[in-house]
């Protein structure tokens, strides 16, 4: 009898080690569900300390983020300036056939656009693609007072091209300022919305870029201010109908899923794991069920011998 227990004792412990493991396996799911977006972020700076506050959301912030609108047609009629100083029309940054990162940013931020292009650029130089012959990247102020200072765009341009440090990025960065009118159309149709706050004499806006097909929809976002190098590969490849990278770059894609709601690809398999995992975790469970009923019937016999 004591050596039945011992053996079952040691059974449970290796039921019970399994089971924290397979609990462990399901803890990621659960993380993962609870990922989400919410995050419009002010740059710090000096607040007008006549306007009161409280400790809710600032009103201006009630008002600005980022909706999904997959699939829309941005409007390639749209005019913009150049950091050239040049007028060009939208469309022609999508007439070369190849898929285009848009960042809507203001050129005269103090933070988080800095961040944005910052997260944009660092990222990009960690995949194989390459700016200029892969994709495009443009960079649209939402600020339509800076469409009267052009050194602002080719300064911001200069600037991001030192840190690409890559071939191509200078043909492939553009960096465009425009009217209210045209500004107001491309920010619709990507549903990035912004507001100009007095009491900290900015913009108040999300954080995020935007992927779009070489015919202008919009394909894939990505949010806040760090883009995994995988997300924006992945993006830039489905974008471009998968005409972008090698058959093993193809294969790879195909055991990733990109989940809208924190414009990020995760590992199909993990899915087929996690089913795994409640399959393992219900299957201890018996075990430990099984070992405990022939235990207790044993010493029942025992017993009555």
């Amino acid at each position: 009898m004591k050596g039945l227990l011992k053996v079952l004792s040691g059974k449970c412990r290796f039921a019970a080690a399994a089971l924290a493991a397979g609990l462990m396996l399901l803890a990621p799911a659960a993380a993962q569900k609870s990922e989400h977006y919410n995050s419009p972020l002010y740059a710090p700076k000096t607040y007008d300390p006549t306007v009161t506050t409280s400790n809710g959301l600032p009103p201006a912030l009630k008002e600005v983020g980022i909706e999904q609108r997959l699939g829309e047609q941005v409007p390639l009629e749209t005019s913009f300036t150049d950091e050239t100083g040049a007028e060009v029309r939208l469309g022609s940054f999508f007439s070369k056939g190849r898929p285009v990162v848009i960042a809507p940013v203001y050129f005269e931020c103090p933070m988080l656009c800095n961040q944005v292009l910052n997260g944009l650029t660092g990222s990009l130089k960690g995949i194989s693609l390459q700016p200029g012959k892969d994709y495009d990247v443009v960079a649209i102020s939402f600020d339509a007072r800076e469409n009267d200072k052009p050194g602002l765009a080719a300064n911001k341009k200069a600037s991001y091209v030192e840190r690409m440090n890559t071939p191509g990025s200078a043909e492939g960065f553009h960096f465009l300022t425009g009217k209210q009118a045209s500004i107001d159309a491309v920010m619709n149709s990507i549903g990035f919305s912004y507001k100009w706050d007095e009491a900290s004499n900015q913009f108040a806006h999300a954080g995020g870029v935007m992927i779009l097909t070489p015919e202008g929809k919009v394909s894939r976002y990505l949010y806040g201010i760090d883009y995994a190098p995988r997300d924006l590969k992945f993006g830039i490849m489905e974008s471009a109908d998968s005409k972008v990278g090698g058959v093993t770059e193809k294969l790879l894609l195909y055991c990733y899923h990109y989940d809208p709601s924190t414009g990020k690809y995760g590992l199909a398999v993990l899915r087929v794991m996690r089913i795994a995992g409640v399959a393992t975790v219900v299957g201890l469970g018996a075990m430990v069920f099984v070992f405990w009923r022939r235990g207790k019937r044993k010493e029942d016999l025992n017993g009555d011998a």
